[in-house]
């Protein structure tokens, strides 16, 4: 099939496995449930599970043992915008073009939300799937790790703490997040996560370590992409287009690769990190795998 054709495929076997894993009534309360449903039901592109079972694919192990860690990390995407909409953090009221949470259920239940679906994510790692085999046992402990890594203090925590500072008034408009700062940002609040999810699909996988951390690399690059281009997009796209308030970043003085650098370098840009993730890719003896298409779909997307 082409790249549309198994995007759409992988994209109905998400959609099934979350709905599957979501908690429901009586195991929790209806208001939790239906706010978790809201957001995580909302749409978006699913890069996080889809990126995880690519991985595993491309390393040649089965996709359905990576799926787990890949509605996990969604789960965990899901709670972290939940969150960063929030008055006290971004302050927004559209979200994948649709009011955001605590615009519908109120602050205090978008943040219980949030809450319930990191905690679920780890239940589901640890629940899932099923086995006795020592080495696959082996594998989820691993993965529990660098997912729990790139959700922390160390990832995407830290990261949405250092945007949160870029957004203070001292640093609105001044050039104290430049090149370095910027993307160290970015490494943690967008592209943690990222990594985690090709780790988690390569070591699910069965993959051993050199190509772990290729795949690991390669989604370094991919992260940063992502980044750039929804930081062109932010200055180009349309509400309508976007399923997100547009303009925001400039409005809040945050530092972004477009104002760093203009919409044709930022460009150019993601398009190096695309070149950089194939090379990377093909070290791994994997250059020719989903895993590139996707790379090609990051920068060609227009929301």
């Amino acid at each position: 099939m082409d790249f549309h054709q198994y995007l759409e495929a992988r994209r109905a076997e998400i959609e099934a496995a979350l709905a599957a894993a979501l908690p429901s009534p009586p195991a929790c309360p209806a208001s939790v449930a239906r706010a978790m449903l809201y957001s995580l039901t909302a749409g978006g592109k699913r890069l996080r599970p889809v990126l995880c079972l690519a991985s595993a694919e491309a390393v040649g192990g089965d996709p359905a043992q990576a799926m787990p860690a890949a509605c996990a990390l969604e789960f965990i995407h899901t709670y972290s915008l939940i969150h960063d909409d929030l008055p006290a953090m971004d302050n927004d009221t559209m979200r994948r073009g649709r009011p955001t949470l605590h615009v519908v259920a109120g602050e205090g239940m978008a943040i219980l939300a949030g809450d319930a679906l990191l905690t679920e994510a780890f239940a589901l790692l640890a629940r899932e799937p099923v086995t006795t085999d020592p080495a696959i046992v082996a594998r989820k402990v691993r993965v529990i790790g660098v997912v729990a890594g790139a959700a922390g203090a160390a990832g995407m925590v830290g990261g949405q703490a250092l945007d949160l500072a870029a957004s203070e008034p001292e640093h609105a408009g001044t050039p104290a997040f430049e090149a370095d700062a910027l993307r160290a940002m970015h490494a943690k609040k967008t592209g943690a996560l990222i990594r985690a999810a090709a780790s988690a699909g390569a070591i699910m996988g069965g993959a051993d370590d050199t190509v772990i951390a290729r795949v690991d690399a390669a989604a370094a690059e991919l992260g940063l992409a992502f980044q750039i281009v929804d930081d062109v997009l932010d200055v180009e796209g349309a509400a309508a287009t976007l399923g997100k308030t547009p303009g925001k970043d400039a409005t809040a003085g945050k530092p972004t690769y477009a104002a760093l650098y203009g919409i044709d370098e930022a460009r150019r840009m993601a398009a190096a990190c695309i070149d950089r993730a194939d090379a990377l890719l093909a070290e791994a003896g994997i250059g020719h795998s989903r895993l590139s298409e996707i790379g090609r779909w990051i920068v060609n997307r227009s929301h």
